[in-house]
Order: structure tokens, then sequence, then C-alpha cells
């Protein structure tokens, strides 16, 4: 008998909630007052709208080039693989934002790379470049002293009072000369100190080292000669070459 008493009480309760809902919401009340006064935009109202380009909502189509083209399979490639990986729901977002400027990185990147690859590409281009321009220097040495008239040379560069020039000349003179004695073996690829430590005899061993360092810091060094300083220079050749000459 309970169990049924409580069960007509609880649906009572429930037809009584809405009224009790009814009773507490507001009442609706409506505004009946005549408009004193009918508001009218006229075109100079509306004109400095019409002016004003942030309410222009003219859509302009933009021709669809190749590189807008490229950036959209790249964006909906990359769309798409972040959505299979991270699933459709996260493709939004800030995730959304980073794919939509995700080709501009990968641009960057490429950018780099073949900046990059042309720098090494360069550098590499030179390096061979003065590579070469040393083999054909060491080319011209191994032409004067196989084939050409050393003293001529020499005497021609006096002329022109090309000092230097004429110490280069000479220095070739004496290997030429050592080399025909069999002194040295003269070689394209070998050194100025390869050649003094073939020698063995103490008498041509030190002036060669002289005149050696002569060569070495007029030459190369870059030293500029006048005629005084030349015949200074001069003088430890011609006793180098006075020694040669009395070799047997």
């Amino acid at each position: 008998m309970r169990p049924k008493l409580f069960f007509v009480l609880f649906l009572g309760f429930l037809d009584l909630c809405p009224a009790l809902g009814q009773q507490d919401s507001l009442p609706v009340r409506y505004d009946s007052t005549p408009f004193s006064e009918v508001k009218k935009i006229s075109a100079d109202d509306l004109r400095p709208y019409q002016d004003d380009p942030k309410f222009d909502y003219e859509v302009i189509t933009t021709e669809n080039t190749w590189w807008n083209a490229i950036k959209t399979w790249m964006g909906n490639v990359l769309l798409r693989f972040f959505e299979w990986l991270f699933g459709a729901e996260k493709a939004v977002g800030s995730l959304a934002a980073f794919l939509r400027i995700l080709p501009y990185i990968l641009l960057g990147v490429l950018v780099y790379i073949l900046i990059r690859f042309f720098l090494n590409v360069n550098a590499t281009a030179m390096t061979q470049a003065k590579r070469n321009e040393a083999l054909v220097s060491l080319s011209e040495e191994e032409h004067i002293i196989k084939n050409e008239d050393i003293q001529e040379l020499i005497r021609k560069a006096l002329a022109i009072q090309d000092y230097r020039l004429a110490v280069r000349y000479y220095y070739l003179f004496l290997l030429q000369k050592m080399s025909d004695k069999g002194l040295i073996t003269w070689e394209l690829q070998k050194t100025n100190d390869d050649y003094l430590n073939e020698l063995r005899t103490a008498k041509i061993k030190a002036p060669f080292r002289t005149i050696t360092r002569l060569y070495d810091y007029i030459w190369y060094g870059g030293f500029e000669l006048d005629e005084g300083k030349y015949l200074k220079a001069e003088h430890a050749f011609e006793r180098l070459q006075k020694t040669l000459e009395e070799h047997v």
C-alpha cells in the first residue's frame, strides 16, 4: 500500500514543477510607445562609408599562377597528412595556422640550401682556378728550363729594368746548370728545399741556400728591387755560377 501512495505523490510533484517554473519567470513587457521621428539615411550619409576601403567587401579574384598552384598543392598534401596523423578534428586552430605558414618555411629552407650549394660551387671553382694558375706557372718554369735561352731572358728583363724577373730567370738558370751536371734531378713537382737536400757538396750547398733565400724573398715575397739592390743579389748568383763552372 505504501509504495503505491509514494508513486502517486511523486507524479503529483512532477505536475507541479512546471507551474512553479511559470510563477518564477519574468512577465514579457511590450513597448507600445509611438515613434516620434523616423530616422532617414541619405546618400550623403552613406558616401563616407562608400569611400572607406575598410567597407569595401567586393571579392577580387586573382590569377591562378603556378606558384599559387604549388602552394595550394603543398598545403593540401600536408593538411591530409596531418589529418591522417592526428585525426581530422585535430587539423584546426594552431595546427591549421602552422600548416598555412609551413610552405613558406619550406621555401626558406630550399633557398638556404640553394645559396649554400652555389657558394660551395663558387668556392670550389675559385680553388680549382688557383690550382690551375699554379700549374700554369709551374709549366712555364718547365718550358723555360728545358727550351729557352735563359741568359737571353735575363738580358731582356734587365733591359726593361724588371729586376725581380731577372732574379727569377737567374735562379732557374742555376737550377738548369745543376741539373745538367747531375747535382740535382729537376722535376716539376719538386720544391727548392728538395733540391737543397739533394746537394751533397758543401761548397755548392751553402751558396745555393743563400740564393734560395734571396729568391724566395724577392720573387715570392714581392720585394721590389732597384738596380743597386739587384747588383748585390746578382753577386751571390754569380759566385754560385762560377763554382758550378769549376765543378767537374
